[in-house]
């Protein structure tokens, strides 16, 4: 099973990284390829200028493998002039009061589209496209295709990853709820899809026949050996390479991952409108005793600006981490890399 996707990746360990929207950096991404496993990238909020621009940076680094990982519309998006947004600009006052940061003024876009994303995708050429929150139009799977790209969907259910199969991607990420983040489901409400990875990978291998690779609560060789064992042809792993001082996490960020134990972390809709999992804090908090949360992507725009101007305090910070948070002990990306793989079966 293993072999299937490393053959398939052009890769030597069954081992990805998970990709980290605003956390993601090319010292990281490259070192995990370089190390034989699959460096992802996350491009959210990237245009295309700045998506070619990171290729460049990619390609400087190594010249494996790599990941560019994208989030496809959901639909229920709200746009700059669709709806006012000054109740939830004002209840974060005190956060950009906090930060040093001016209260902002409506944007002209909350996110680049999807389009430009991908015409920029196409010309950076990754050997994989990983795309969360949907299946990928019949046209986007064509060209990947027609490119030499790999394309890689992330379920959070059986039914999504049925569905990721039918539209014709590669492979599929069964994300448990363990894992850090944004929980990316597309058929049903988060809240109604919190499978853990335990219980979700082995009734996903059972559905599909394209490689499953388990995502969450893996973090060192153990969690390898475990998901090979339910089935899996690989692992992706987030909150272990999130602490090592390759990634763009701050240093407030890997200190909380750091102390973190396995209640530390929690689900909420506080930073950017979606349901994600991290560290609670003062930003955390706050907002959710205002009850004033705006819809995403708009709710995600309002405090980035904050957590921008914060400079990496983590008390103004999107602490993302998963419920392994206490397993990720290693400070160097290689160091990580090589734990993981010591679960793998002999080769």
């Amino acid at each position: 099973m293993t072999r299937d996707l490393v053959d398939m990746l052009g890769i030597d360990l069954p081992i990805v990284l998970g990709p980290f929207g605003g956390l993601s950096s090319s010292a990281l991404t490259s070192a995990v390829s370089e190390g034989g496993g699959l460096g992802s990238y996350g491009l959210y909020g990237y245009d295309g200028p700045r998506i070619r621009e990171t290729a460049g940076q990619l390609r400087a680094l190594t010249a494996r493998p790599f990941a560019f990982n994208l989030w496809l519309p959901l639909g229920d998006e709200v746009a700059p002039g669709t709806m006012d947004i000054t109740p939830f600009r004002d209840a974060l006052r005190p956060l950009y009061a906090a930060a040093g940061a001016a209260v902002p003024h409506d944007p002209e876009r909350f996110l680049p589209s999807l389009e430009e994303q991908l015409a920029a995708v196409w010309d950076a050429a990754p050997a994989v496209l990983s795309v969360v929150y949907g299946v990928p139009a019949a046209d986007v799977i064509t060209e990947a295709h027609r490119r030499g790209i790999r394309v890689i969907g992330t379920a959070t259910s059986v039914a999504e990853a049925v569905a990721l199969e039918r539209g014709g991607v590669d492979a599929v990420v069964a994300s448990g709820a363990e894992a850090a983040g944004h929980r990316v489901s597309f058929l049903a409400a988060p809240e109604r899809s919190l499978v853990g990875t335990f219980a979700l990978v082995p009734q996903v291998v059972d559905a599909v026949d394209i490689p499953v690779i388990a995502a969450g609560g893996i973090a060192d060789h153990r969690g390898v050996a475990a998901a090979l064992a339910l089935g899996a042809s690989g692992v992706q792993v987030g909150t272990a390479f999130l602490r090592t001082r390759q990634s763009a996490a701050s240093a407030g960020h890997r200190t909380a991952i750091a102390a973190a134990a396995d209640t530390d972390t929690v689900l909420t809709r506080a930073m950017s409108g979606r349901l994600a999992r991290g560290i609670p804090n003062r930003a955390t908090r706050d907002i959710e005793a205002s009850g004033l949360i705006a819809p995403f992507p708009a709710q995600n725009w309002l405090t980035g600006v904050f957590r921008t101007a914060a400079g990496g305090e983590p008390e103004l910070s999107s602490l993302w981490a998963g419920q392994a948070a206490a397993l990720a002990r290693r400070e160097d990306a290689d160091e990580v890399l090589a734990d993981l793989a010591a679960g793998l079966p002999s080769r």
